[in-house]
This record gives structure tokens, C-alpha cells and sequence, in this order.
């Protein structure tokens, strides 16, 4: 069946490139600024997940529609991805040295159906001077990251420890997108690229 990956998101593509599953990218025109957080981070990527899906589902009856959504939060509020340079020095400054959670919401759309499943890691970053903020974001393309930062490459300096699912950080965890798949048939033990 057709499977459509509905993100834009370069490390998403790539992690579901991992297995031989023939999808198509599709970026989702839902505006994801008119969803307002009430303070569940769970609640709130869910459903930013779903409605993704379900405006591509209107354009794609009959596919299999994957969507995402990946919020950092701290302290009661959710960290999207900044919009300047001046906001992403407000984010790292706050999470510095401190425990954090990522949350990524998976979805699926198909024949009229949606299901989610969530996934949480646990963050602990150093403690970062205002001179190596300023010095990571001269070298990490950080507008298009949730929270500002990424753990992946060098940008994986900020990071002290990690608990939890890798993958979820970079946008797509891989137990609930195997569980996800699987329901329509999709069996990635099976379809494991090689190696």
C-alpha cells in the first residue's frame, strides 16, 4: 500500500529509510501554531500528530499516512522550535545543566482510522557558557529543531546523559513506529535494510 512519510524533516526520512518500506515524503500544511499547549506535553504532541495526519488523509484517501510531532519540555513548558537566533539562546540557557524530557508523539491515518502511540527520553545536559551556546549555534541549524538543539553529530556536546529512546529525540522513535506498522501489516523485522 502506498506510505506516506507526512514531514519534512530530514533525520524522520532517514530513520524510517533504516527498512525497506517504500514511502513518499509529504509535508502537512496544518498550522501547527493554532494548537495551544494546556500543560500536558502527552495531550499536546498527540494531537499536533493526528491533526497532520488527518489534513493529509483528506489529500491522500487511501494511504497510509505517517506523522510526528517532537516538543521538549522543562519545568511546565513545552520548547518548540525557536523562531530566531535570540530564542534558541533562551532555551539552551535554561535547559544547561538541567533534566529535561522529549516527547514524540507517532501517528498513523489510514482507512479512515488513527491511532498514536508516545514516546519520552530524559535529557540531562551539561553546564553550557554563554560563549558555547553561542558557539553551538554558530554550528547546528537549529530553527528547525525542537528545543534549539540536536544530539546527533557534535551537536551530542550538550549532552551528559541520555535515558530512554535515541531515536525519539532525532523525531521518530522506532518501538512505537514498529508497533504502529505493524497493525497495517508493515512488519519491520522483516523489512530490516542491510546493514
Amino acid at each position: 500500500m502506498p506510505l506516506i512519510l507526512g514531514s519534512h524533516s530530514p533525520r524522520r526520512k532517514e530513520i524510517l529509510q533504516f527498512f525497506s518500506v517504500p514511502f513518499t515524503q509529504v509535508v502537512s500544511s496544518f498550522p501547527e501554531e493554532e494548537v495551544p499547549f494546556l500543560g500536558d506535553p502527552v495531550a499536546y504532541v498527540t494531537e499536533l500528530a493526528l491533526a497532520k495526519g488527518s489534513t493529509l488523509a483528506k489529500q491522500h484517501p487511501g494511504d497510509a499516512i505517517l506523522t510526528a510531532d517532537t516538543v521538549v519540555f522543562y519545568q511546565g513548558n513545552v520548547y518548540n522550535k525557536p523562531k530566531d537566533r535570540e530564542e534558541a539562546v533562551r532555551f539552551l540557557t535554561e535547559l544547561s545543566g538541567q533534566w529535561h524530557s522529549v516527547f514524540t508523539a507517532v501517528a498513523l491515518s489510514f482507512q479512515q482510522e488513527q491511532q498514536a502511540l508516545v514516546e519520552e527520553t530524559k535529557l540531562l545536559f551539561h553546564t553550557l557558557t554563554s560563549q558555547q551556546i553561542a558557539h553551538y549555534l554558530d554550528h547546528v541549524n537549529f530553527l528547525d529543531k525542537a528545543g534549539g538543539f540536536a544530539v546527533q553529530q557534535g551537536g551530542a556536546l550538550i549532552v551528559k546523559r541520555i535515558e530512554g529512546c535515541y531515536y525519539n529525540v532525532l523525531g521518530l522513535p522506532l518501538t512505537p513506529l514498529c508497533n504502529l506498522l505493524a497493525r497495517i501489516g508493515i512488519d519491520l523485522w522483516e523489512r530490516l535494510s542491510i546493514l
